[in-house]
């Protein structure tokens, strides 16, 4: 196949076709030229229908080409690389204008002194939003969202979830000095924005995760159609923690009975919806206002979402997830979450999703796990391996021993009020106001809560006593 039936069979998001140059209005075209050099490159084709891919061809190639780069040398800032190629197709003449991939983001069109960057969204190239425009002026400058230095100071807030986490992780306690190697504060005590994101307290916004089990296979009422409906908010070990509870005590594990033993048949592979929970937090864009995870569950499915489409602008379900280059929107906290042994940082998340699913006893290749995104989302599929057992009624569906139990709900007081005790057993409540910088009624709510819930117990007296853990939540 030579190059102009590549083109002429490429995908929409890769291709553009112009019948002729549009001299008198340049716009039409060079707005692609933003959008490819924006994105992972692109070309234009010219001599062809747009929308019947009629091959007309051009005259006078080298005329054409000249009054090309003139324009996109005059309107284009900052210049992109770009190539012409002269074709012969069928006895016809066409030009290709190849464009890079560029790494001086946002390449404006620039018309009476307005700039205006433009993006590949299927085969149209549109106006940046807000939010995008703010990711290609980071990948412009070398930055990234997590690295962003705040104004908030270290010393104001706690990190006790974290630290807790880090120790029983890695069996290392987290140091001062690790703060600001791992690049979550500065020197002078400023947390960047990986460093917010790891506070007990909300200090982002949108890093939040909404999750629901639907009654059916689609969306409804959340009033009338939702079988369980949960909000959570703070930092990203809470959240993730917060997901992964919610789709265990919303899913079955059933079972195949055998002469001699029994199959356990989960509906997802646990590794696979942490791998999923994961990558939706560390690759997640933090930029859309009002933004944030959703995780919906239906009868045969389960759906995660997450804002902010693919780093390098294409789209994930033309890529073959088994060679695909790992790039990271969020550099600072994905290397954290790899310290932590959450996440690799190979970037083998979508193919474990993939393969851990493929494991499941009833595993059949309509079940594997599909990946979508947008310019602005991130979509995961994973299929619920039992769904056609349950809607045929066969026997293997009978639920293993007893219904699984609702898992204990603990608010984020009480989760951080849990790990101080974990830490030290002797810690006094007036350690804890100081600690979590709250008042003594909220700490005390806490306790209260945590003991009403049967997770810890007081041995000895106030004075000299201690906690007692009775259930790992």
């Amino acid at each position: 196949m030579n190059r102009v039936d590549e083109l002429l069979l490429a995908e929409a998001t890769l291709v553009d076709y112009k019948e002729e140059l549009e001299e008198k209005k340049p716009k039409s075209w060079l707005k692609s030229i933003s959008a490819f050099a924006n994105g992972i490159g692109g070309s234009l084709l010219y001599g062809v229908v747009d929308k019947t891919k009629e091959v007309k061809g051009i005259s006078n190639v080298q005329e054409f080409g000249e009054k090309i780069s003139r324009l996109i040398e005059k309107h284009l800032i900052p210049l992109p690389s770009f190539e012409l190629i002269p074709h012969i197709y069928k006895g016809k003449e066409l030009l290709e204008v190849k464009v890079k991939s560029g790494a001086d983001t946002p390449y404006y069109v620039e018309f009476g002194g307005v700039k205006e960057a433009f993006i590949r969204n299927g085969n149209d190239s549109l106006p940046a939003p807000d939010h995008m425009l703010h990711e290609l002026i980071l990948k412009g400058t070398h930055q990234s969202y997590d690295a962003i230095v705040s104004k908030e100071q270290k010393r104001d807030y706690s990190f006790t979830l974290f630290e807790a986490t880090y120790l029983e992780r890695t069996g290392r306690h987290i140091e001062p000095s690790d703060y600001v190697s791992f690049g979550l504060a500065t020197s002078d005590g400023y947390l960047t924005n990986a460093g917010k994101l790891l506070a007990d307290q909300h200090l982002v916004y949108n890093s939040r995760i909404f999750c629901t089990r639907w009654s059916g296979s689609e969306k409804g009422s959340i009033f009338e159609d939702a079988k369980d409906d949960k909000e959570f908010e703070g930092n990203l070990i809470y959240l993730k923690k917060s997901a992964a509870d919610f789709v265990k005590a919303n899913s079955k594990v059933r079972f195949k009975k055998d002469a001699e033993y029994r199959i356990d048949k989960p509906d997802y592979a646990e590794r696979a919806v942490t791998e999923a929970i994961v990558n939706a937090l560390i690759h997640r864009s933090y930029l859309l206002p009002g933004s944030e995870i959703h995780i919906d569950m239906y009868d045969d499915r389960l759906e995660i979402v997450s804002p902010g489409g693919m780093v390098d602008g294409g789209m994930i379900q033309s890529k073959d997830i088994f060679n695909i280059e790992s790039q990271r929107r969020n550099p600072v906290i994905a290397d954290l979450f790899h310290r932590m042994r959450f996440m690799e940082r190979r970037g083998s998340g979508l193919r474990d999703i993939v393969g851990e699913t493929a494991k499941l006893p009833g595993y059949s290749e309509g079940m594997k796990p599909e990946f979508i995104s947008t310019n602005s989302s991130f979509r995961v599929i994973i299929k619920n391996v039992n769904y056609n057992s349950i809607i045929n009624d066969e026997p293997i569906n009978e639920p293993i021993n007893e219904p699984i139990k609702e898992p204990i709900k603990l608010n984020d007081r009480e989760l951080f009020v849990l790990q101080m005790m974990k830490n030290n057993a002797e810690i006094t409540r007036r350690e804890m106001v100081i600690e979590m910088q709250c008042s003594e009624s909220t700490v005390k709510r806490a306790i209260d809560g945590l003991i009403e819930k049967n997770v810890i117990q007081r041995i000895g007296s106030k004075k000299k006593g201690s906690w007692q853990i009775l259930k790992d939540v």
